[in-house]
């Protein structure tokens, strides 16, 4: 006799998944078990965002009083079964959490390196940006102290020139005459995920390296949770560093946070010259460039390749 095969509800799956867990998890790593343990596949529904339709069940059924759920912790929040609750070790839970988020960011299958065709190719379409950009390495640096250069330099730099696309030769000329620039330098720090375990060090960081430029962002690959965009939100009110999510489809990517603009820093700048033959080789193509003033003579061979959107496809399905 055959039986009918009831499809899962989100709630349910978070339910199947706590009630298997160790320790108590956020709606991401709920979901990310899911995956892992097919559960997924056993949704009547899954929409566009899983992830964010899951958190949002999760988030409006804790409130009533017959939830199972409750929650185990704030900053970063997570949950936990209430049949469960005798289980948890309270003065060790943060500790607990943080250390599984940390390893749940390192089971990743690439490279934050992996990324950057996909966001230079982003820099270079994103009517904000429209950006030449160059990947810096930090080990090709001068020498100096242990784990100093990952808080000078950026994963990724970039220049927007103001040739004749943006404005007429005439305008251009009284630009020069009168010294001001729109020539623009941005700075990119490139994360795969966001989480409480990372948060502050992977934004501070950007804060850092990005001093030198004109504008400075923090780049996620993963989604970003709700919590850590406000955060992201208050730290960008006092710091300026924008926030931009990237996805594996150019045209979802977008700004969260803008970054507030400022001035060139000089002396940094001299400094990360001086160290770096990727930040020396950048510097020089963009002053000869300048020099040219002609978009269609821009030496792109000096900049990172921008993939067509055939390459880039095959790109993401051979780093999956």
């Amino acid at each position: 006799m055959q039986h009918s095969h009831k499809k899962l509800t989100f709630l349910a799956l978070a339910q199947a998944v706590l009630e298997e867990s160790k320790i108590p998890l956020n709606a991401g790593q709920i979901w990310e078990e899911a995956q892992a343990k097919g559960l997924d596949k056993e949704l009547g529904s899954i929409g566009k965002t899983p992830r964010r339709t899951l958190e949002a069940r999760l988030y409006t059924d804790i409130k009533s009083e017959d939830s199972p759920f409750i929650f185990a912790s704030k900053k970063p929040t997570t949950l936990w079964l209430k049949s469960r609750e005798s289980e948890l070790d309270k003065p060790h839970i943060e500790e607990q959490i943080l250390e599984s988020e940390k390893v749940s960011m390192q089971k990743s299958k690439f490279k934050e390196r992996d990324l950057h065709p996909l966001l230079v190719k982003y820099l270079s379409e994103n009517e904000h940006f429209r950006l030449y950009c160059k990947t810096i390495r930090h080990e090709t640096s001068k020498k100096s102290q242990s784990g100093q250069d990952k808080w000078n330099y950026p994963d990724i730099v970039g220049i927007h020139f103001a040739f004749s696309d943006d404005y007429e030769s005439e305008t251009l000329e009284l630009l020069d005459a009168i010294g001001y620039s729109n020539y623009k330098l941005c700075s990119f720090e490139l994360k795969i995920a966001l989480n409480f375990s990372n948060l502050k060090e992977s934004y501070f960081q950007a804060v850092s390296n990005s001093s030198w430029a004109n504008e400075g962002y923090l780049v996620v690959f993963e989604e970003i949770d709700d919590e850590i965009l406000t955060e992201l939100r208050r730290l960008n009110t006092s710091f300026g560093i924008g926030v931009i999510q990237l996805t594996s489809d150019i045209v979802s990517s977008k700004i969260l946070l803008s970054s507030q603009s400022r001035d060139i820093d000089s002396e940094t700048l001299n400094m990360l010259v001086s160290k770096n033959p990727n930040f020396r080789d950048f510097v020089d193509s963009v002053v000869k460039d300048i020099d040219i003033r002609d978009e269609k003579r821009i030496v792109k061979d000096s900049y990172d390749e921008i993939l067509n959107d055939k390459e880039l496809e095959k790109y993401l399905k051979d780093k999956k």
